[in-house]
């Protein structure tokens, strides 16, 4: 069955989340840890959480995402941004312990003029101070397009990062559709070809979810900019394609398409058409 689900606003609570993907035909979901573009983070309701892990079992919710919030940049050539990032990913990977066995998915961050090699030192260096032993939570790098002074725009760029962690077996990758394509890899094309690649440089192992968006950019903008399930220029074959490939066949599917929850509910439908 295909796990798949959409991004879920997070301001009403889990039990609300849980409720709002079984209601648009989703079996899983991605929220933002806090506010995306601040640093402010509600407390935690221990009664809801307990709500919500219950209802999950009950309706089938397996492996939710949590996002970490865009102003998040741990290798910043500015130290207090730099130390914001350790402070706020510390913290939230706290909270994540209240939904054990999950997934909490960052941008690597921009290098800011420093260089990729200095960045990726920095991103390494966080993770190595505040990944825990005996934590249950798995923490993503997500594949990035390319713009700017990003991080993440390659495979070899992640699996930089991922060499130099010392807790490897909590961390992951992922792939987001829109990005990879902006990127320069080719999986309207060439999906095969872009699936061995990442499992030759990084390993599929660590591929853990998919973050699926059509993109308003051609390929190779180094854009981000994400469109609705076929209606960009990945078109909707190279969806067909990508949730039905063997190497990607388990693995959890997340929206971020510019949709309200109708949208999400009909592009869910699509997607699980595909699937026999």
């Amino acid at each position: 069955m295909l796990t798949i689900g959409c991004h879920l606003s997070s301001s009403k609570g889990y039990l609300a989340m849980g409720k709002e993907a079984v209601s648009i035909g989703a079996n899983t979901f991605q929220f933002f840890t806090r506010n995306p573009r601040g640093s402010k983070a509600k407390a935690i309701d221990e009664a809801d959480v307990a709500a919500f892990l219950s209802y999950s079992k009950e309706h089938g919710i397996e492996r939710i995402l949590a996002h970490a919030p865009y102003t998040l940049n741990p290798c910043s050539k500015d130290a207090h941004t730099r130390e914001f990032a350790w402070m706020t990913m510390a913290d939230d990977l706290k909270r994540m312990e209240y939904t054990p066995g999950n997934c909490y998915n960052f941008h690597p961050g921009s290098h800011t003029g420093q260089g990729a090699e200095e960045g990726i030192r920095l991103i390494s260096e966080m993770l190595n101070e505040i990944l825990k032993p005996e934590q249950t939570t798995t923490v993503l790098l997500e594949t990035m397009a390319g713009k700017g002074t990003e991080v993440g725009r390659s495979f070899e760029e992640l699996a930089a990062i991922l060499e130099r962690v010392e807790l490897k077996d909590h961390m992951g990758v992922c792939l987001d559709t829109c990005h990879v394509y902006d990127a320069g890899y080719d999986i309207v094309d060439h999906l095969d070809d872009v699936l061995e690649g990442f499992d030759r440089v990084v390993g599929l192992s660590k591929l853990k979810a998919v973050h699926l968006n059509d993109s308003k950019n051609p390929f190779e903008s180094h854009k981000d900019r994400h469109e609705k399930i076929g209606e960009g220029s990945l078109g909707l074959a190279a969806f067909e394609r990508i949730v039905t490939h063997p190497a990607l066949a388990g693995l959890p599917f997340y929206l971020e398409t510019p949709n309200e929850l109708d949208g999400y509910a009909k592009e869910i439908a699509l997607l699980r058409g595909f699937v026999k």
